[in-house]
């Protein structure tokens, strides 16, 4: 699949409304109205590049089909297309690692971490691309972690970033699922975040299936 940096639209940018218009040549790597501190255009690319050798290629088909929606839902939403885009496209590094890795870049901390090693591919991924030098040292530095670590249990309270990669994995078109929720996105993010963690929730409780902890934390904070 051919790599794409983010789509270029005639908004300012931010972490929420507001920020200055990005310059051309800056197009991209625009976070709230700054450059993304610390990063070049070839570390941005690079980025691209090693996700695109950590994953199997279709995952990869998945990873830019999110990284395009979740700068979709941000630009609708007066977030940040620019953060939500390279967001999306770290946000499953760590998915196709072995059960071993995950565990130990990630160690587990409940029982369904233990028993399933995938719900930490999140977690793994954050502690990976610390590796790769994004550490958290700046706002949208911190704001892409938490949307990577956040990925697969929800959100936490007060990032759009977050929710913004957390429902575009969840309903991109090529899982064939939640069009509804894709739909309700791009007009009112909020609402969709609701509909995606309550319906979740309620399949999973409804089945006698263990929610995980943090998962019930999201769904908590959105009551």
């Amino acid at each position: 699949m051919t790599q794409t940096l983010p789509r270029s639209a005639p908004v300012s940018s931010g972490v929420s409304v507001g920020g200055q218009a990005a310059p051309p040549e800056h197009l991209g790597l625009i976070s709230g109205g700054l450059i993304l501190e610390g990063l070049a255009p070839g570390q941005l690319q690079g980025w691209l590049a090693r996700v695109q050798l950590m994953v199997k290629p279709r995952r990869f088909e998945h990873v830019m089909r999110v990284a395009e929606l979740a700068q979709d839902i941000a630009l609708a939403n007066g977030l940040d297309p620019w953060l939500a885009y390279w967001a999306g496209v770290l946000h499953d590094v760590a998915r196709d690692l072995p059960d071993a890795e995950l565990l130990r870049l990630a160690p587990p901390e409940c029982e369904i971490d233990a028993a399933h090693p995938l719900a930490l591919h999140g977690r793994a991924g954050r502690t990976l691309l610390a590796r790769w030098g994004l550490t958290g040292r700046s706002l949208h530095e911190r704001l892409m972690l938490e949307a990577v670590e956040d990925h697969t249990t929800g959100p936490r309270p007060g990032n759009g970033i977050s929710a913004c990669v957390y429902i575009a994995d969840v309903s991109e078109p090529g899982r064939g699922v939640n069009a509804d929720i894709r739909e309700l996105a791009l007009h009112d993010l909020p609402a969709a975040l609701h509909r995606a963690i309550v319906s979740k929730v309620t399949y999973l409780q409804g089945r006698g299936i263990e929610v995980h902890p943090r998962t019930l934390s999201t769904y908590h904070s959105l009551r």
